[in-house]
């Protein structure tokens, strides 16, 4: 299969064309004939622009590259490799929704042919692959697993806004349903990841190896979080206790703030869910992730008690919060925890307003219920850097006072101002 791939003898398809799946196919198609799927139509005619909706690869990225993008998921008949890379969110409960996944699993299954492989990126708990994935694939296709098709699995480790940290340089970790299968899905990854592959020594050993990945940060961030609200009662900075402790060799360098996106604040709750239906209530996991969704509240409230300690009758208060994606220098705003910042502050009667140049505007509004701002008007009683994005970075005391009151506060969630605010009342978690 890999052998007729690289003469293009054999397409690949890729499926779900996020800031995950479109630099896979990009990146293969400068080596293969590639099939990009997504079932967005605005996004599919953006593609063929050569526009990245996600805006994080520039137009030369679709240069050189043989690639048809569509909508339409007969055209997936064509393919013989399918890499599905869809997102997998939670719901309301914080439970996972496989809906997105099964409903491309179902349309690969549908065009499925005996000796076709199909290959998963999306991140799923331990045994989600085989125990979900496959039936559906079975089911539409009316064909037997690893008899008539080989399935594996290769977790996504791509970074938004990471230039360095690229699907080349970072070496991939794959699997197969069996030892040709692993053996050629590797030679598939070796064509683009000139960092090298990993066999994993199963699928669901490669499942649980990427969601350990996010759920190592997520508790470890939960740690510095809780301690910086401890040192915040004892009047400690927590970023200069960092940087002391720091200075041992085997200290790890993470820092607080709020954990949002899809895949840090979102991939646990897989892990757990799974732990809960072989009977193990995950303790060190699920309170990880209490401490972390409660940030977003917890720093709006510090913020109002900021402004009340001022003098300022919170219901005329007026804050400005900088930046409303999920990290810094991305367009991304799925699951943002500065949502939770701004709806804390809100509840307080404070008059909020949100500008960020990486953001869009309508997409905000569709998603959480509020408009961006294109410029800041009036004079405001708080100013909340909640995402350091670059444009905010080189920040000084004079850019403050072109928004706040004389006895203004500056709330700087990530600490990138520490020492540089003197005229202003500064907090930071």
């Amino acid at each position: 299969m890999i052998s007729k791939v690289k003469n293009k003898e054999a397409k690949i398809a890729v499926i779900g064309l996020g800031y995950v799946g479109l630099p896979i196919a990009l990146e293969f198609a400068r080596k293969a004939s590639v099939i990009g799927f997504d079932i967005n139509i605005n996004r599919v005619k953006l593609l063929n622009n050569n526009e990245d909706p996600s805006r994080e690869l520039g137009g030369e990225a679709f240069e050189g590259c043989d690639i048809s993008f569509t909508a339409d998921p007969n055209d997936l008949s064509e393919a013989n490799v399918f890499i599905i890379a869809v997102p997998t969110p939670i719901d309301e409960a914080k439970l996972p929704d496989l809906k997105p996944l099964l409903g491309a699993t179902a349309n690969v299954g549908k065009v499925l042919k005996k000796g076709d492989y199909v290959i998963f990126e999306s991140t799923v708990y331990p045994g989600c692959t085989e125990d979900d994935c496959v039936p559906v694939l079975e089911k539409e296709s009316g064909l037997e697993f690893v008899k008539d098709f080989k399935v594996g699995y290769s977790p996504e480790r791509i970074n938004p806004g990471d230039k360095t940290h690229t699907l080349q340089t970072v070496i991939k970790v794959v699997s197969g349903c069996d030892n040709e299968s692993s053996e050629e899905i590797a030679e598939l990854y070796e064509m683009v990841v000139t960092a090298g592959v990993h066999r994993a020594a199963s699928i669901k050993v490669a499942e649980a190896a990427k969601i350990i990945e996010n759920t190592q940060r997520d508790v470890n961030i939960a740690l510095i979080n809780e301690l910086s609200i401890i040192f915040g009662r004892l009047g400690i900075n927590t970023y200069e206790v960092l940087e002391a402790a720091g200075t041992k060799w085997n200290f790890l360098k993470f820092f607080p703030g709020l954990v949002g996106g899809h895949c840090i604040g979102v991939d646990p709750y897989y892990l757990t869910h799974k732990a809960k239906q072989v009977g193990y209530h995950a303790k060190i996991i699920n309170s990880g992730r209490y401490v972390n969704d409660s940030m977003g509240f917890y720093l709006g409230k510090q913020t109002v008690k900021k402004i009340i300690a001022a003098g300022v009758n919170v219901m005329e208060a007026r804050v400005l919060v900088l930046g409303a994606t999920f990290k810094e220098n991305v367009s991304d705003i799925r699951n943002s925890k500065v949502v939770d910042l701004i709806k804390e502050m809100e509840s307080f009667a404070v008059h909020v307003e949100v500008m960020d140049p990486h953001a869009d505007s309508d997409e905000v509004f569709e998603n959480y219920g509020f408009h961006l701002i294109n410029e800041a008007k009036g004079v405001y009683d708080a100013v909340v850097v909640a995402v350091n994005h670059h444009d905010y970075s080189n920040f000084t005391d004079d850019d403050f006072s072109k928004w706040l009151s004389p006895n203004g506060i500056v709330v700087d969630v990530k600490g990138i101002y520490r020492g540089k605010v003197k005229k202003f009342e500064y907090l930071s978690l």
